[in-house]
């Protein structure tokens, strides 16, 4: 089970409550998670230059590079965040988003409220490093808290901020965009695709067995 659009916009306004700075500056990572159906490495490597966002209609993230945690000892770096390509993709690939309005209207005002880091990434700590997975889960754990309903809180719906780039997959193949389309934009085969993301949106499994009724009766 996974977010619904509404969930999933409550749970993003949530994160901005959280912290004095460090929950503004995530809301558009974890949006770009939902409305562009990144992974975590992906929207931490973001960077200004990948971003095409006019002041109408659908935008494009350009993905180059990833920066997933690996820790010191097992970096090529030596640092905790490698910067590597894109996830099941040759090297130096790339992968065009196309993105929404919505997203694009969240990205124009995160950079013009909070500009880029030195290497024009956009998601960065206050000492410009790459937030930890422990970091920006303790962020998610306490928005959660703020969005959801009890019971939902202790349920495992978005119990993760993976979980957002679920239900954005999920969408788009509930929504009837072809597979192959949507493997495309989230990086993934088709196969995988169909095995692994195509989950049941909050509500939804209503109105799918009302389907399955109505046509049952004709």
């Amino acid at each position: 089970m996974v977010v619904n659009p509404t969930q999933a916009r409550e749970l993003l306004a949530a994160v901005t409550y959280v912290g004095r700075a460090r929950g503004a500056m995530l809301a558009g990572m974890f949006a770009c998670m939902y409305f562009a159906g990144l992974r975590p490495a992906e929207a931490a490597g973001l960077r200004e230059k990948d971003c095409h966002l006019p002041e109408t209609g659908w935008g494009l993230l350009t993905l180059e590079e990833t920066r997933p945690e690996s820790g010191r000892r097992f970096s090529d770096s030596g640092e905790t965040h490698d910067v590597r390509g894109l996830k099941q993709r040759r090297r130096k690939a790339i992968r065009d988003v196309p993105i929404p309005l919505e997203l694009v209207k969240i990205l124009r005002a995160h950079i013009e409220e909070h500009g880029a880091a030195a290497d024009g990434r956009l998601f960065r700590t206050a000492t410009g490093g790459v937030f930890s997975t422990t970091a920006y889960a303790k962020v998610w754990k306490e928005a959660r808290m703020y969005a959801l309903t009890p019971d939902q809180v202790a349920s495992s719906l978005a119990g993760r901020p993976y979980d957002l780039r679920h239900a954005a997959v999920s969408l788009w193949l509930n929504s009837g965009v072809p597979a192959p389309d949507v493997a495309e934009r989230a990086g993934h085969s088709v196969d995988v695709l169909l095995r692994v993301y195509a989950k049941c949106i909050d509500g939804q499994r209503e109105i799918a067995n009302q389907r399955i009724a109505d046509a049952l009766t004709t």
